[in-house]
């Protein structure tokens, strides 16, 4: 049978077992598969990987594996302009439009905390994703390896850890939204910018010290819902130079 030679770099050493970690290691295989089918048959989305090599020569994942060939994977962080392996989702000058599976609801609101548009329902199967993913170009975020393996997806990171904060940690440095962060101007609970509102406008709805303490509002035009910088807001704010030290 045929073998090809293949290492994984960095964090893409993440899906794999102890024993294939940073090191090159040989891998049989039948017929005349893309290394794209090797690379996802491994445990590695096609999402995560920014450049591949074969035989020290980029290819793209269409490129079918020969006997012998070695194999050289690099994450996404290490993109080449030169590198048609991947294809990225246009970024917006506002950042990056995310799509997160029903898992991350936490991880959704931190986002949208910071100010990033962020669609998220609990409600939504994985063909419902991959079908909203395609139709608004949006990056997924999920913890679903093999949902990220689907050849329609083309933008999406695979979220490591488990706590919300460190998955905000992770993300942050994958799409470098540090720059980017633009914070409390999203409804936490719809996603919807958020619009300025005369204190007068809705006195009927605050109770009696916030009337006293605060006098600038925010309100959501979809939902409702009414914001101001409260108790909480001081946390929060702590919360956002911990992600990126220069804003708050």
């Amino acid at each position: 049978m045929p073998t090809t030679n293949i290492r994984f770099f960095a964090e893409l050493n993440d899906f794999l077992p102890a024993d294939r970690k940073e090191k090159l290691f040989r891998f049989p295989f039948k017929g005349n598969p893309s290394v794209k089918h090797l690379i996802e048959s491994l445990g590695v989305p096609h999402t995560e990987v920014g450049l591949i090599e074969a035989n020290d020569q980029p290819v793209d994942f269409t490129y079918l594996l020969q006997p012998g060939d070695r194999i050289a994977v690099y994450p996404a962080f290490q993109e080449h302009e030169n590198n048609p392996g991947t294809t990225r989702s246009d970024l917006s000058q506002t950042g990056p439009r995310f799509l997160l599976d029903n898992h991350l609801g936490k991880l959704a609101t931190y986002l949208r905390m910071l100010g990033f548009d962020v669609l998220y329902r609990t409600d939504y199967q994985d063909d419902d994703l991959v079908a909203v993913l395609n139709q608004e170009k949006r990056i997924l975020l999920t913890r679903d390896r093999r949902l990220l393996m689907r050849k329609s997806v083309v933008d999406g990171y695979c979220v490591r850890s488990l706590d919300p904060e460190s998955q905000l940690l992770e993300v942050s440095r994958r799409y470098d939204l540090p720059d980017k962060i633009t914070p409390f101007r999203r409804c936490l609970r719809c996603n919807s910018s958020l619009q300025p509102i005369e204190k007068e406008a809705i006195l009927h709805r605050l109770q009696p010290l916030t009337i006293r303490y605060y006098d600038e509002f925010h309100i959501c035009p979809s939902c409702n819902q009414v914001y101001w910088k409260g108790s909480h807001y001081e946390r929060m704010q702590k919360f956002v130079i911990q992600v990126a030290p220069t804003r708050g």
